[in-house]
């Protein structure tokens, strides 16, 4: 009878730190191997990080650390009221122990029209000054040679389009004598701070307009037409027509609320602007709220309302998919979900390995609940890992969602190897305790549920990219409850994808259905090395996609080297020792000579550039075509989502589909997440979604819809007809 060989506990254990390595190495780069650089450039600006300390670097005198942003002409950044579209400039600093950064003092923002909309933003030259504040606890670094400021920056940049990027920066600031070489740009910054007044200003509801009221501005400025900015987001129509008037040495201004209001403060700080001759004077008010706001017309938490540079891909309204949900409903939504997950092709090889394990217990009921149980913990353990690892990543203010993991081309990179060597065991060409030695080679037979747990573990290392139906708006919940209760839903999907195998490893009837063990296994479990080689495959394709044909011919190099270490390990006698030391030392050479290839990202992402019918997907864009009047219909797709895939090569790839796009006239729309992106992750959020796919429709006029993950034909046919009407 031949037996099944798992794999031993201690190469499980190494897979899985193996798999946890690489998410946590591609997923977030550790400060020390950020760029040591105070200038990052891009064809639309220039960045650099600046200093100012004019009495030194020590408690309680003034260190002042600021971005300069210099724009190319027609391009602009954001202030931290965006307007309808936009994102402001987030900076995320890394200081010293006793050294810490405040916010951001905003210099006075321009008004900046597109269209029918109006950003708030800057043109030209700004500098975005942070105060520092140094304690007493600070202790200066002789290695570090001062205080050594790092910084990590996200800004959006648009002209018509807009273009998200970022930079990393470093700085050393001498503890003694002052830094003033960069006193006249900080200087001048200061002086575009708007002065706070002490006056009593208020804001007076009246029906669907606000009456702002400001006292306490100069004598010299009464009577002058003055520029208004709230510091507010989601509560103006920032384009509307609006009025101002002085009564006395009160201002006051008449302003619409928008229609899609999704804030109600108590207090509103506003900016009041003059521009005279080439000068400009700004002052802030804290105005007190006066009356009782008028009902929001959409307060569900799944919302499209234009409150970021993903607004203007809303119109009015919530999704009409994307209903108000509780913890109950996403529970089941996520249970149910991670239930379909088993039917998505992506999960498919390593279930392979799980029907081979079910089998060889034959009819062993103990060893089928001790494999159901450990498969369980495995997939489980694994949902809730990731789940908290993607909630703390974007505590910490980066803009990933599910399947942000193989946004990395380091860790698709790991998942090749990882997939590589398992097809290989399964094929027969080793065993991995003809490799290593007999004594770790017999824990195997002491920790048999060690494989269950890691081909769970495997299970969810694939299906993870993948969101069946059910489980998009349970996700895009998730995020916004708190970590326990989010934690909860991710660890409901795994036990709805373990639940048919725990099911199955608790009812004896199923073990008497499974085939007895014999010469069958041997040759079924060659066959399923194909799947996995089909997996590294796909893992080759998707690197592609990120670091360009280059990065995915050096990582096939590797995978060939690797594949030759591994044979070399199996042969006998003398040659072992030489072959293995050969094939090693080329794989390290070429390692050294070719990862740079296989982990930088390459400019383009070729499968998944919007072609022919498509257009590229920006912030803004969706709003601007469905304000001329066309429906739009928005892809958010990405190339190692495999649902994605599967949809564009037949759904969105059918003739009567396509038909029906043209004859209404549909405007198509691809936004590709291969690679982090922080604005789509942020649409994805303004649409309840945490995942793709993801398909939406805009109609002028219509509340957006959000189709199902798996999409129809006839689907995509009625909702078209519908908006139609």
């Amino acid at each position: 009878m031949m037996s099944h060989r798992r794999l031993p506990p201690f190469v499980s254990h190494a897979l899985i730190a193996l798999f946890l390595v690489a998410i946590s190495l591609g997923s977030t780069k550790a400060w020390s191997q950020n760029n040591t650089k105070t200038v990052v450039t891009t064809p639309q600006v220039r960045a650099e990080l600046m200093a100012y300390a004019p009495e030194g670097v020590a408690a309680g005198r003034p260190v002042w650390v600021g971005l300069q942003i210099t724009h190319q002409p027609d391009w602009h950044t954001y202030w931290k009221n965006a307007g309808d579209s936009g994102l402001p400039t987030q900076l995320q600093w890394q200081l010293p122990a006793g050294v810490t950064a405040g916010e951001i003092a905003w210099p006075l923002p321009k008004k900046i029209p597109i269209g029918t909309l109006a950003n708030y933003g800057y043109e030209h030259t700004v500098l975005l000054p942070v105060p520092l504040t140094v304690s007493p606890d600070f202790k200066p670094s002789l290695l570090a040679g001062g205080l050594e400021v790092k910084l990590k920056a996200a800004w959006l940049v648009c002209r018509k389009e807009c273009i998200p990027e970022e930079g990393e920066f470093t700085l050393k600031l001498p503890v003694q004598g002052s830094t003033a070489l960069n006193a006249a740009t900080f200087t001048a910054a200061m002086a575009a701070q708007p002065v706070s007044l002490a006056g009593n200003s208020t804001v007076a509801l009246a029906g669907q307009r606000i009456t702002v009221s400001v006292a306490g501005l100069p004598d010299a400025v009464h009577g002058k037409t003055l520029g208004f900015f709230p510091e507010t987001a989601d509560v103006i129509e920032t384009a509307g027509a609006w009025t101002q008037a002085w009564q006395g040495g009160v201002w006051t201004g008449s302003i619409p609320l928008s229609p899609q209001r999704s804030q109600s403060p108590a207090v509103m700080p506003v900016v009041l602007t003059l521009d005279s001759d080439g000068q400009r004077q700004g002052w802030r008010a804290e105005a007190q709220v006066l009356g009782t706001w008028p009902q929001v017309a959409q307060a569900a938490p799944i919302s499209l309302a234009l409150d970021n540079a993903l607004r203007a891909n809303a119109a009015a309204g919530a999704p009409a998919s994307a209903p108000q949900l509780t913890l109950l409903a996403a529970l089941f939504g996520a249970l149910l979900g991670g239930l379909i997950l088993n039917l998505m092709p992506c999960v498919f090889p390593v279930l392979a390995i799980k029907v081979l394990g079910f089998t060889q217990h034959g009819a062993d009921r103990r060893a089928h609940r001790t494999s159901g149980l450990a498969y369980t913990a495995g997939v489980v353990l694994s949902f809730v890992a990731l789940g908290a690892l993607m909630l703390a990543l974007r505590a910490a203010g980066e803009q990933l969602g599910w399947g942000f993991q193989l946004q990395s081309p380091t860790v698709v990179a790991g998942l090749a190897v990882l997939f590589t060597v398992i097809g290989l065991n399964l094929a027969g060409l080793f065993e991995f305790g003809s490799i290593l030695p007999s004594r770790l080679a017999t824990l195997e037979a002491k920790h048999p549920a060690a494989n269950a747990f890691v081909s769970g573990v495997l299970a969810v290392a694939i299906a993870s990219p993948c969101t069946a139906p059910f489980m998009g708006a349970s996700l895009g919940f998730a995020v916004g409850l708190p970590a326990a209760q989010a934690l909860l839903v991710f660890a409901a999907i795994g036990v709805g994808m373990a639940l048919p195998y725990l099911a199955a490893s608790l009812v004896p009837a199923v073990a008497r259905l499974l085939p007895r063990p014999g010469a069958w296994m041997d040759t079924f479990r060659k066959l399923m090395a194909f799947p996995m080689f089909a997996t590294v495959a796909w893992l080759v394709w998707v690197l592609g996609q990120q670091s360009g044909i280059d990065g995915a011919a050096a990582l096939l190099v590797l995978l060939v080297l690797l594949s030759m270490v591994v044979w070399a390990f199996t042969l006998a006698g003398r040659s072992r020792a030489v072959i293995a030391t050969v094939s090693i030392a080329l794989l390290a050479a070429s390692t050294w000579a070719l990862g740079p290839k296989v982990t930088e990202l390459a400019s383009l992402s070729p499968a998944n550039t919007p072609t022919g019918r498509w257009q590229a997907w920006e912030p803004g864009r969706v709003e601007q075509i469905v304000a001329s009047g066309q429906p739009v219909f928005v892809d958010f797709t990405a190339a190692w989502c495999v649902t994605c895939q599967y949809n564009k090569k037949t759904t969105l790839a059918n003739a009567d589909v396509l038909a029906d796009f043209d004859a209404k006239k549909v405007t198509l729309l691809r936004a590709d997440w291969t690679r982090r992106d922080p604005a789509i992750t942020a649409a994805l959020t303004h649409l309840g979604r945490n995942g793709v796919p993801v398909y939406v429709f805009y109609a002028p006029g219509k509340t957006p819809v959000v189709l199902s993950e798996i999409l129809s034909v006839d689907e995509v046919r009625a909702t078209l007809a519908r908006l139609s009407l």
